[in-house]
């Protein structure tokens, strides 16, 4: 019997985050310097939810010290950690390695600087209604679905909560004042899940704040 999801949020809830950020990222955390993945972690949490950072590495060193042991397992009541490329054997000393980095981080104010996302979980993590429209809405299925891009986001703005969609708008403003050329418009609606280019005449940057526009006057 798999653990019931509060029971899973109080154990696991943060380590679960960062370990997330890592997936499709190279663990290669040293005790001298942390990898691109928690860097962008710590980036996030430090602007989103900077008490949060804390538990993380409260969770990490308690994982550590006690991982699952047979009867959990075969219960299935634990937390699996996702294959990040080390041996099984590396994964309880690594824990305790990004532990002792949130925690000097704490301790020490060390914190990434402000940057665009690095990874493709910043990505969703700092833009997740973003994400919701272009993965959703914009997939190649979207050709079979409806006419044009014009009627996908009519179909998103009449099937969503106002408020979601006035977080929408909140999230491309935020996306169009970051220091972005074309190509890096391009890349943040592939990391986002759009599987389409822009309608004609639209670059991506253009369409994003159109779309912005659209949506504000709804």
């Amino acid at each position: 019997m798999s653990m019931k999801p509060l029971e899973h949020d109080r154990r696991y809830g943060e380590l679960d985050q960062v370990m997330r950020a890592y997936l499709g990222q190279p663990a290669d955390d040293t005790p001298e310097r942390r990898s691109r993945a928690l860097d962008a972690y710590l980036r996030h949490t430090w602007h989103t939810r900077p008490w949060a950072i804390a538990e993380a590495e409260r969770q990490l060193r308690e994982y550590s010290r006690n991982p699952p042991g047979r009867l959990r397992q075969r219960l299935g009541e634990f937390y699996a950690i996702p294959d990040i490329g080390k041996p099984q054997s590396e994964i309880g000393d690594w824990l305790m390695m990004l532990a002792d980095h949130l925690k000097r981080s704490i301790e020490e104010g060390d914190v990434p600087e402000p940057s665009c996302p690095q990874t493709h979980w910043e990505w969703h993590a700092r833009f997740p209604e973003t994400a919701q429209l272009l993965g959703g809405w914009f997939s190649q299925d979207v050709v079979d679905e409806f006419p044009d891009h014009d009627a996908a986001i009519a179909d998103y703005a009449a099937t969503t909560h106002p408020q979601l969609v006035a977080r929408l708008v909140g999230e491309l403003h935020e996306l169009l004042a970051l220091p972005l050329d074309e190509g890096d418009y391009a890349l943040a609606a592939a990391e986002l899940g759009m599987e389409v280019g822009p309608p004609e005449p639209f670059s991506y940057g253009a369409w994003f704040q159109s779309l912005a526009t659209t949506l504000s006057d709804l």
